[in-house]
């Protein structure tokens, strides 16, 4: 018992600290699955004294991380009580633990299918006994082997991430009043076609829109804010209704469904449901033809979260809708049920909406979703290919961030259009393929070079950083870097002086001009300006 004891104070000494996980960096990309907001629960009769958190221990991080077979020894301890015996020794014991990185177990599928099974079945029994050994802040990775060597460690593996599967599933509701006078009638469902057999509906949540996928930028940091803080406490804030809008392709819809699926992980008996507005328009029409149009109202009225995705579509002569839809939000609301609603323009800005609607779409906390700057963009670009188990060279990563700046979508669709092409024609994936993808396949792209490119290019030929380049200093090397970026701005781009001389250390439109006189001049009067000029402007015709 006593050593019990002592491996779980050794694991609160490490588990309850910030320390973030380290990154493999050989043959794999790893994915870290967050499950630090999951209620943990003991799944069996052991028990263990609470232990106070204390500063972090690196000698003992370094002990358990050589400890992941002992930990996962005592998982499937836990396990083995909690399934029968031929899923036990079907679909445990094959199971390798392969390392354990700070709060993060990776332990090695044989297959897909396992991995397919697992999170389909025994997903929430899993994340269970890893908080049981490794604390709150214990998480899950998978690796799934795909081509096995004699060897171990030249075996081919991806990783997978865990999903949401569980959070997307409601309980059974009951109506707002009594509807009937019979204790077994049923509001109709409009998402069951009439005359087929009612069904309890899903969220309609789609798991890969969660909060871990959705990168956090200055863009949208408000939002995200906002949506969690609702996630945690559905209808007791004063973000009701959350009102987001955004330009298409910023991640307004992506942003609904990860609220909607925190939600279900901090409330479970709670029920979400998520709605495209085009879809409840089509209800009603639907339930006005059945006769049913206050079943259709009860219906909605009985969610705990309603998600609303691009109320817009409801606007205009949908006058009926608007009106049925006002009911539905003044019962949610009094009720002290939560509303999200998404929109491509603020309440300011929508028409085609009654005044009473438009009020209240004012009530609660408007937030909006603005283009992702360049650090975003690229991590953006890493989680989507991280989530798919494929690399891509850094610089061809940097490019599509920098010549893609309208949208994530645009971001998605040449990512897939790069990897089709390197798949299906055996082509490496080059910053060359991925001019040719983009000027094929994204014609929105804007052709013109960004400042934010030229500045990049020009950082990495001398290698210095950005910031170093618009910093304060007079140093030769520094200067001469500062109005080629310059140069190559007015050259490039449409931008006023003022403005380029404001994107490089806050400069003047005269500072500018004498810096573009300055390298046209150093062109034909020194070596290595000449060379570094043609070099660049080799990278600035990619």
């Amino acid at each position: 018992m006593s050593s019990s004891k002592t491996r779980i104070s050794l694991y609160t000494k490490i588990f309850k600290s910030q320390e973030k996980v380290s990154i493999f960096s050989n043959f794999f990309l790893l994915i870290f699955v967050s499950s630090k907001n999951e209620k943990v629960i003991i799944v069996n009769s052991l028990r263990y004294n609470k232990v106070e958190p204390i500063e972090k221990n690196t000698e003992a991080m370094n002990t358990i991380t050589k400890d992941f077979k002992a930990v996962w020894e005592n998982c499937l301890t836990i396990i083995k009580d909690n399934v029968d015996e031929t899923a036990y020794k079907t679909w445990f014991l094959p199971i390798v633990p392969v390392a354990l990185e700070n709060s993060t177990l990776v332990i090695q599928l044989p297959s897909h299918l396992f991995y397919e099974w697992l999170e389909e079945h025994y997903v929430n029994l899993l994340k269970k006994v890893i908080k049981r050994e490794l604390g709150v802040t214990g998480k899950l990775q998978y690796q799934v082997l795909m081509e096995k060597q004699s060897e171990p460690k030249q075996s081919k593996t991806i990783t997978l991430p865990s999903s949401y599967r569980p959070a997307v599933n409601n309980p059974a509701v009951k109506p707002p009043i009594d509807v009937y006078n019979s204790p077994n009638a049923t509001i109709p469902n409009p998402f069951v076609a009439p005359g087929l057999k009612k069904q309890k509906i899903n969220s309609n949540l789609i798991e890969s829109l969660n909060f871990d996928n959705y990168i956090e930028g200055d863009c949208n940091r408000l939002a995200r804010s906002a949506g969690w803080a609702i996630a945690k406490n559905p209808g007791g804030t004063a973000f009701n209704p959350l009102f987001i809008y955004s330009d298409v392709g910023l991640g307004k819809t992506h942003l609904a469904h990860a609220i909607g699926l925190q939600t279900k992980v901090f409330h479970p008996d709670k029920t979400v449901l998520y709605v495209n507005s085009d879809l409840f328009f089509q209800q009603y029409i639907e339930s006005v033809k059945n006769g049913n149009t206050q079943d259709f109202i009860f219906f909605y009225q009985s969610v705990d979260v309603l998600i609303i995705d691009d109320i817009q579509f409801i606007s205009g002569g949908k006058g009926k809708t608007q009106e049925a839809f006002f009911h539905i939000f003044n019962h949610l609301h009094q009720k002290g049920k939560q509303i999200v609603i998404t929109a491509d323009k603020s309440p300011v800005e929508i028409t085609g909406f009654e005044p009473r609607l438009l009020s209240r779409f004012k009530w609660g906390l408007t937030a909006d979703l603005q283009v992702p700057d360049l650090e975003t963009r690229i991590a953006i670009l890493r989680k989507k290919l991280d989530n798919n188990g494929i690399e891509f060279p850094p610089e061809v990563i940097d490019y599509l961030a920098l010549r893609i700046t309208s949208n994530t979508r645009e971001l998605e669709g040449a990512m897939i259009a790069i990897l089709a092409q390197a798949s299906l024609n055996r082509k490496a994936i080059t910053v060359d393929l991925a001019k040719e993808m983009i000027d094929k396949y994204v014609k929105s792209t804007a052709k013109e070079v960004s400042i934010e490119y030229i500045q990049k290019v020009i950082c990495d030929h001398f290698h210095i950083s950005i910031d170093m380049l618009n910093a304060k200093t007079r140093k030769r090397d520094i200067v001469q870097a500062r109005q080629l970026s310059m140069y190559f701005a007015k050259k490039y781009t449409k931008l006023p002086l003022s403005t380029i001389g404001a994107y490089c250390g806050n400069k003047d439109h005269a500072t500018v001009l004498h810096a573009c006189r300055t390298i046209a001049n150093l062109y034909d009067t020194d070596k290595r300006i000449k060379r570094a000029i043609d070099e660049i402007e080799k990278k600035m015709k990619i």
